[in-house]
């Protein structure tokens, strides 16, 4: 691999993006410089790097957002430009331009070009007269919000509201009748402000089943455009993408070139350079084709580009920096093919059983698939991440921990390999969507390219509340482990070993789990050296341990992977996994359960809004308070009907997990 005139560059962002320009530049013999956090002083990504500089601070606005700090740590480390990889200052056109006053070269698009895109409603104006299809909807400067209802109300529900200055889902809200318009316009407005720095808002009409397809272009500073096909990021949740892939299914030829132009029309509507990408809505129309209507481009390299990268064998990190040090784009645009089909899977710290509230713990198991970092392997996976067994996942930033890429030469073969390494992904310590991921990519509806952003709700059965292990094999498992782990205890001394001998015949041994919210008993005896009688719920099972890891439940092989925590065990299997709780039955004798009206903050974050006050009669389900966390809003909600006898905390207050929010109290029952 030739390298550019770069010698050194800053990259200015963390985690998986950091690690994987890293990795593409110290391929082309370019050194880096790492900026931040506290919190990330020992990260993966530092480590990446040949140099590093602390920025202070946790939250992104105390270290990650400061940009005249990154500038000063590029001048003083000799770095010749910036890199700012996705999210945090890679869209900010202040920042570019001050890269560009301090001679230093933004690995991204001019500054007028962010500008013209960054703002929704501004890049709609200049995409119309481009000749780029829209959405129908309402695009002004006007934030009167009397006249955004009216608008809305023009418009015709349900409608879309998006923050101008929005991107990553955040600012979004579907409102689907008149009465509820006022009410979501604010919360959108506040996320907006909260996110981005700015309130203002722009109106679509919501597009009944629409895919979200989207076109990666690239340009250079000669005037030479490309673009390399297109990638299927239907699959959603609160606006985010779960799993992306390359090529689109279903997508026709010519369909694919109007869109291909349509992209490159949008790029050079203001002189665009580097990577980006143009996002389309796509409807389907009767005859079984696809309208598509502009919905913004993304100035910078998006989460998803590894999909782009698999089915056309290109580096796109290599050729950001190649445009960047002025030189011309490396292929034509008839030089560029589809090999095979990429699926991504974005592997997140988060409970989507819980309205995929974020997590936030100690990594204690990472353990990956066979696979290539950055790059696709002989077996077709490849894993972007940045984090290591370990390393803690914070509240302050996104909850991503890995990405996830297969390739094949067809969309099955894809799929097959998706599933077989997320069931080779075992994660220890935190709540993940891994089993949610599995579940996902083999339902009735992504398994046939029955795609559209509301899919996860469609298939909401099939996804959500799922107990992917019986207890019984969970239960055999566990037992499993701790037999093998009592007999590699190393002492010589028959009278010290544990293994249910007894003079009188062999002891029953019983055990209590925390199985998600119930309590199951588990009895077992050895009745020989690999031959256990289990007794679960009022049924015997024989379990058969052979001498390495496998077992046999009831005659049925299983292979299963077994780690213990504390007093935590998670399994893992082919077809699943699960975790379980030992309970110290006697440390637990006499607890009780907790008031039902203790309302506890589920996580680390800031209130940002507290919807009612002692004294306030409440019903079940309705929004007490407001928390940011993670980059997200989450909504607490009252657990029964009662009356709030004590609010706890304000607007404002930081909050650890676990703390008492408020309080409600149930009413009375007469005597």
């Amino acid at each position: 691999m030739s390298r550019t005139t770069l010698n050194k560059i800053l990259i200015a962002n963390r985690g998986e993006i950091a690690c994987r320009i890293a990795a593409t530049a110290r391929r082309m013999s370019i050194r880096t410089v790492a900026v931040h956090s506290d919190v990330d002083a020992r990260a993966k990504f530092v480590a990446s790097c040949d140099e590093a500089v602390s920025l202070g601070g946790a939250a992104p606005r105390d270290s990650y957002l400061r940009w005249e700090r990154i500038i000063e740590a590029a001048k003083a480390t000799g770095a010749e430009a910036i890199h700012p990889g996705y999210g945090f200052l890679s869209e900010n056109a202040e920042f570019a331009e001050a890269c560009a006053n301090a001679g230093l070269i933004f690995i991204g698009p001019p500054a007028s070009a962010i500008n013209a895109m960054g703002l929704k409603a501004e890049s709609k104006r200049l995409m119309e007269q481009a000749g780029v299809p829209l959405v129908p909807g309402y695009h002004g400067a006007d934030q009167n919000p009397d006249l955004l209802q009216k608008e809305a109300d023009r418009i015709g529900y349900p409608v879309m509201i998006k923050a101008s200055a929005g991107g990553g889902g955040k600012g979004m809200r579907i409102v689907e009748r008149k009465e509820d318009f006022a009410k979501q316009l604010l919360s959108c407005q506040r996320e907006a402000d909260n996110s981005f720095g700015k309130s203002d808002v722009l109106i679509e009409r919501y597009v009944q089943r629409p895919r979200h397809i989207e076109i990666q272009i690239f340009g250079d500073s000669l005037g030479n455009y490309v673009w390399l096909f297109e990638r299927d990021c239907s699959v959603q949740r609160r606006h985010q993408k779960v799993l992306e892939e390359a090529p689109a299914p279903g997508l026709s030829a010519e369909r694919r070139k109007a869109m291909g132009e349509a992209a490159i029309a949008a790029a050079r509507a203001v002189g665009y350079v580097g990577a980006g990408t143009v996002e389309f809505i796509a409807e389907p129309t009767s005859d079984g084709d696809l309208n598509f209507y502009f919905m913004e481009m993304n100035t910078r390299l998006q989460v998803e580009h590894p999909v782009t990268e698999a089915i056309t064998g290109l580096d796109l990190v290599e050729w950001q920096l190649r445009v960047a040090a002025g030189e011309r784009l490396p292929l034509h645009q008839d030089q560029l093919t589809i090999n095979g089909h990429a699926i991504e899977a974005r592997i997140c710290a988060e409970n989507p059983d819980n309205d995929f509230l974020p997590a936030a713990g100690h990594l204690d198991v990472y353990r990956l698939p066979g696979h290539t970092a950055f790059a696709i392997n002989t077996h077709g996976v490849r894993i972007d991440s940045g984090v290591r067994e370990g390393d803690n996942i914070s509240t302050f930033y996104d909850p991503m921990i890995a990405k996830l890429i297969v390739h094949g030469e067809t969309r099955e073969e894809a799929l097959a390999r998706l599933d077989t390494a997320l069931a080779h992904t075992h994660l220890v310590g935190v709540a993940t969507n891994v089993a949610f991921l599995r579940r996902v990519a083999a339902s009735h509806s992504f398994v046939n390219a029955d795609l559209d952003t509301a899919l996860i709700e469609r298939e909401r059965t099939a996804l959500f509340g799922i107990e992917t292990l019986p207890f019984a094999v969970t239960a055999a498992a566990v037992v499993t482990h701790i037999v093998r782990a009592e007999r590699t205890l190393g002492n010589t001394d028959p009278w010290s070993h544990r293994d249910s001998w007894r003079i009188g015949g062999p002891a029953r041994r019983v055990l209590q789990f925390g199985h998600g919210e119930s309590l199951e008993t588990v009895a077992f005896t050895q009745l020989d050296r690999q031959t256990i009688r289990l007794e679960i719920g009022g049924n015997s099972h024989q379990l058969i341990l052979d001498d390495v890891r496998d077992i046999s439940l009831d005659g049925n092989r299983l292979h299963l992977t077994t780690y213990r925590t504390g007093e935590m065990f998670s399994v893992f299997a082919n077809t699943g996994s699960a975790q379980v709780h030992l309970i110290d039955r006697l440390a637990h004798a006499g607890e009780t359960e907790a008031e039902a009206g203790r309302l506890t903050a589920p996580m680390p974050g800031k209130v940002i809004g507290m919807l009612v006050k002692a004294g306030d009669v409440v019903v079940k389900g309705q929004p007490l308070a407001v928390m940011e966390a993670m980059k997200m809003e989450h909504t607490i909600k009252a657990p029964i009907d009662g009356t709030v006898s004590e609010v706890l905390y304000a607007v404002g207050d930081q909050l650890t997990e676990g703390v008492e929010l408020l309080r409600v109290e149930a009413p009375q029952k007469a005597e």
